[in-house]
């Protein structure tokens, strides 16, 4: 029987960019194997030797730079220069995570007769399943904290774009990591992703993804009592009073609406507005949107690449039929690639689907406000806590809307949510634990109380 082939598609061309074979739960259980029998050396490797390690694997990194964002923008669709920003951050997670073993500190509990301490012990074997649009970059969020706090590691990149996740394994072999350590298997997600899931000697699972999927991973996982990490969909909120630099606020809004094409769980795609300034804003954002350079990943000009298939293009223009009221719209390239006009839609009711739905693509809804109270309200009127913005000139209005507002991350007068050493991770139905920061390490490891008696025994 003929071997089963996982075919990956260049989404700006629509051409096979390579074909390598289909991993499966066999697979899984291989990998899981040598993950397995590498755990008890790696556990055992001194704090500094690791962290002497994670610096080399960020340094090897840094050295294949170019090759990998090339590699990422042609596989995931993304231009190269937002693909080359990725890659300085995996090699700068890595790096900052070589640092965490030699302060994994414990405790020291004075008690009755005697002394307590914690040690921060591995788990283990842990699953980790990371998703198309970011591949390598999420793929580090979780790699580093968990090698950094001894666990070896199964990852199962999306089916889509699996190749930078795969060259990663063999830079990290070059790089000192030892064998079984980072073992990477390549395989749908309803096969090798379930097994992982299912595996009994996997301890944990760290979950990027769909909410419906997150879902499903977690009742999974609940059978052998896995730990679990879920970063989820989001339907974040973009708030701009009155009183803020609206022309910055628009000028600002395209990256975060329409970056990476709008394949982003924190992308604000619904931006609320004052009454008062919508008008401004939407005259303002207009020839940011429409000026938005869409086409080619690998040339320098572009902005916004294309969507990921042909079936999630088609998922994102369900958002907006002929019908639909279209207030700004962008253009795209015709011919091959999966490619869609960024698009601005107003106005816009309460209950439509492109304002209750994660879209995941480049299309955002504009909706008025009044005041305060009613930009609160309509900015938690969603199951999603991922991220959000405040924009606002009034420094005491900024801090009770970022207090009010239900989400994992909050800017003010700014679009980012993810930073190396802050954490990042969503309320609700985003998900929940932390990645990065200090926060991540937390879910890698267990603690251990050991009680040690002092009282003289005769006493």
């Amino acid at each position: 029987m003929d071997e089963p082939m996982l075919t990956v598609v260049e989404p700006a061309t629509e051409t096979t960019l390579a074909e390598l074979p289909s991993a499966g739960p066999r697979e899984i259980d291989a990998a899981v194997a040598r993950a397995r029998a590498a755990l008890p050396a790696w556990r055992a490797v001194a704090p500094a030797d690791r962290g002497r390690l994670l610096r080399r694997l960020a340094d090897a990194v840094a050295d294949h730079a170019d090759e990998l964002a090339t590699l990422e923008a042609r596989n995931a669709g993304k231009p190269l220069g937002d693909a080359r920003g990725e890659l300085a951050m995996v090699s700068e997670t890595f790096a900052y995570y070589a640092a965490a073993p030699e302060r994994a500190l414990g405790d020291t509990i004075p008690v009755a007769g005697g002394a307590a301490m914690t040690f921060h012990e591995p788990l283990g074997v842990v699953g980790l399943i990371t998703p198309w649009n970011f591949p390598l970059a999420i793929a580090s969020w979780k790699l580093a904290p968990a090698l950094a706090a001894g666990n070896t590691v199964v990852l199962k990149p999306a089916e889509l774009t699996p190749l930078t996740a795969l060259r990663l394994e063999r830079i990290a072999l070059d790089a000192g990591l030892p064998d079984g350590v980072l073992n990477v298997v390549a395989g749908p997600g309803a096969t090798a992703g379930a097994r992982l899931v299912e595996h009994p000697e996997v301890a944990k699972i760290g979950f990027t993804g769909s909410t419906a999927t997150g879902r499903a991973v977690a009742a999974a996982a609940a059978a052998t009592v896995k730990r679990v990490t879920l970063e989820l969909g989001g339907k974040s909120p973009n708030v701009i009073f009155a009183d803020a630099d609206i022309a910055a606020a628009a000028a600002a809004a395209p990256a975060a609406m329409f970056g990476n094409a709008g394949q982003d769980c924190c992308a604000r795609s619904r931006i609320l507005v004052q009454r008062a300034a919508v008008d401004e804003f939407l005259a303002e954002l207009a020839p940011h949107v429409e000026g938005l350079r869409v086409g080619d990943p690998l040339d320098p000009a572009t902005e916004m690449g294309p969507l990921i298939s042909s079936a999630h293009r088609a998922k994102v223009a369900s958002y907006v039929p002929d019908d639909a009221p279209v207030a700004i719209r962008g253009s795209a390239p015709d011919g091959p690639g999966y490619w869609f006009a960024p698009t601005v839609l107003s106005p816009v009711a309460a209950g439509d689907r492109a304002v209750r739905e994660e879209i995941f693509g480049p299309v955002a809804v504009v909706i008025p406000f009044a005041d305060e109270d009613e930009a609160v309200r309509l900015a938690n009127d969603t199951s999603y806590g991922l991220s959000g913005s405040i924009w606002t000139r009034d420094g005491a209005r900024a801090l009770r809307m970022a207090r009010a507002i239900d989400s994992g991350v909050v800017s003010v007068n700014s679009n980012t949510s993810v930073r190396v050493s802050t954490p990042f991770g969503g309320f609700k139905q985003s998900g929940y634990g932390r990645e990065l920061g200090p926060h991540a390490l937390a879910h890698y490891s267990d603690v251990k109380a050991v009680y040690i008696r002092t009282e003289d025994s005769d006493g």
